[in-house]
């Protein structure tokens, strides 16, 4: 077999997958290699596809005679079959990276600690209710590889993950959207926020002066490394805090985007009409909206889409009113700065559903918020010490539970009618479900149960 044109994949998702299958089709002799098992449904769009894949297992003979490896994002640097392809310098890059070398499509990516799944949703939303031809790939939905290999669309949005941004070299954004900075996944950049930050911002790596940079000029983060930089792109920022001579801000209870382009108008809407609401939820519509007024979408349109969009599952989603007690499924919220969120967009006298695998969070950061609206924690995880040491002088209830059921129960017992029970963990979730979607789901079964 030629070597000069074998790629390797790592990795069996539907982001793997999909870069196995445009691979082949662009000329590629294609391996797929799973260090886990591969998904039925995996296995059967690769054997239709003739592509020879492994599982539970990767045989090194194989892998590392690649001209280029495209890794999926969860695989961490340290794996010993990514060692061995970087000491001998064989190119590891992400399918994101590779599915854009066939597209001329527009490329809005979205990036942030926290919002990038709501902020693609609604932008994808917007997009797509102005009837523009746009598909959603990424983070979220179909093989950005797969879409661009059968259906390619004239614009994509992308949510991007920093872990996908680590392995994307002379990929270039036409739009980048940065929404905020803050402490996760830090076990992966040898715990430094430095390290971190660097790779949200490579999100704006090779944009030119008439691309566009998205970003919010409240975040401390971004502005420590927007200080370190040079940036090329057209900015516009966003904020909540101050009134902007250009991008987006508020204007009492008035959202305004005004990028002062020649014929276009500014954007006014009321806060009350967005269909997200909760401060963080205000910075995903600026961020959105920006987009939109970018590629210069009609108000109306923008407007309409703002107040019709649905949330995503287990994000902020409201399950049942109970005996008057409200049950919010937020269990998408896998780290501290989540949780924040979610708590400040409620309106006081929470039950909150606490806990799972901790990725060395500090709690500090929501202490105010528990002391001002917590009533009582329900610990949903196998070891829940730390949660008790964070919080044990701001509540007066803390429980410990081992299941969905157990935890809605104990909850819904605690909460009185005007009450909200809010699973919204901090954490992930593989202590004792297979993933954040499958801790939603169970949460939402046992409520439905009561």
């Amino acid at each position: 077999m030629s070597t000069e044109k074998y790629i390797v994949v790592l990795g069996s998702g539907e982001s793997g997958t999909g870069a196995a299958i445009l691979a082949q089709l662009k000329g590629y002799s294609v391996f797929v290699s799973d260090f886990g098992p591969i998904g039925d449904q995996y296995k059967k769009e690769l054997e239709q596809s003739g592509i020879p894949f492994e599982e539970n297992q990767h045989t090194e003979d194989r892998i590392l005679t690649a001209v280029e490896v495209i890794k999926s994002p969860g695989i961490p640097d340290k794996a010993p079959i990514i060692k061995k392809l970087n000491e001998r310098n064989i190119p590891i890059l992400s399918e994101i990276e590779f599915a854009a070398r066939y597209t001329h499509a527009k490329l809005i990516c979205i990036t942030g600690s926290n919002g990038k799944t709501t902020t693609t949703l609604l932008t994808y939303h917007i997009l797509k209710n102005a009837g523009l031809h746009v598909g959603l790939a990424g983070n979220i939905g179909k093989s950005f590889a797969k879409q661009v290999a059968f259906q390619d669309f004239e614009y994509y949005v992308l949510e991007i993950s920093s872990f996908m941004l680590d392995n994307m070299f002379s990929f270039r954004a036409d739009i980048a959207v940065l929404l905020n900075i803050t402490p996760d996944h830090l076990d992966r950049y040898e715990y430094k926020m430095e390290n971190y930050s660097d790779s949200k911002f490579r999100i704006i790596q090779n944009q030119k002066k008439d691309d566009v940079f998205i970003y919010c000029t409240d975040d401390e983060q971004i502005k420590i490394g927007l200080a370190k930089r040079q940036i090329i792109p057209q900015v516009y920022p966003f904020s909540i805090e101050k009134v902007l001579d250009q991008g987006a801000f508020l204007q009492g209870e008035q959202m305004i985007i005004n990028l002062h382009r020649t014929n276009q108008e500014s954007l006014t809407m009321s806060l009350h009409d967005l269909a997200l609401q909760g401060k963080h939820n205000i910075y995903n519509s600026m961020a959105s909206g920006i987009v939109a007024k970018v590629l210069e979408l009609k108000n109306e349109t923008i407007r309409d889409s703002m107040g019709s969009f649905t949330n995503i599952e287990h994000r902020l989603e409201h399950v049942a009113k109970i005996s008057g007690i409200d049950f919010i499924n937020d269990s998408k919220a896998t780290n501290v700065n989540s949780t924040w969120y979610a708590l400040e967009s409620m309106p006081g006298d929470v039950i909150l559903i606490l806990g799972g695998v901790d990725k060395g969070n500090d709690y500090g950061m929501l202490k105010d918020l528990v002391r001002s609206k917590v009533k009582s924690i329900v610990c949903l995880g196998k070891d829940n010490k730390r949660i008790h040491e964070a919080f044990e002088n701001d509540v007066e209830v803390i429980v410990n539970t081992f299941s969905a059921n157990e935890a809605v129960q104990i909850a819904y017992h605690l909460a009185k009618k005007g009450d909200t029970v809010l699973l919204s963990p901090a954490c992930a979730s593989f202590d004792l479900f297979k993933n954040y979607e499958d801790r939603g789901n169970q949460f939402k079964k046992a409520v439905k149960e009561l």
